[in-house]
């Protein structure tokens, strides 16, 4: 799957597009194919490196990924999920 990267901290163009391994749910987890992401303020300042939004890292980000405002469909779900399914259309914040 493609999603746009970060491997350091920066500026917006320290973002790039990659070809990344896709994720497989865990057990209390389900997987969205997202449609739509919005960056935030939090994004914002991971992206930073500011010091409150590193997430234990410093130097270099902890997760490549931004992005936690969503809307999508589920495309897989974890062993305990039984409120949500396949081809449920989602939105939310992570």
């Amino acid at each position: 799957m493609k999603a746009i990267v970060y491997t350091k901290y920066g500026p917006p163009d320290v973002l790039k597009l990659e070809e990344v391994e896709k994720p497989i749910p865990k057990d209390n987890e389900v997987l969205i194919k997202v449609y739509a992401s919005s960056i935030n303020d939090w994004d914002w300042n991971l992206l930073r490196g500011n010091f409150q939004g590193r997430g234990g890292a410093f130097l270099k980000p902890k997760y490549k990924i931004l992005g936690s405002d969503v809307a999508g469909q589920i495309e897989s779900v974890g062993n305990n999920i039984t409120k949500l399914q396949q081809g449920d259309k989602v939105f939310g914040d992570l």
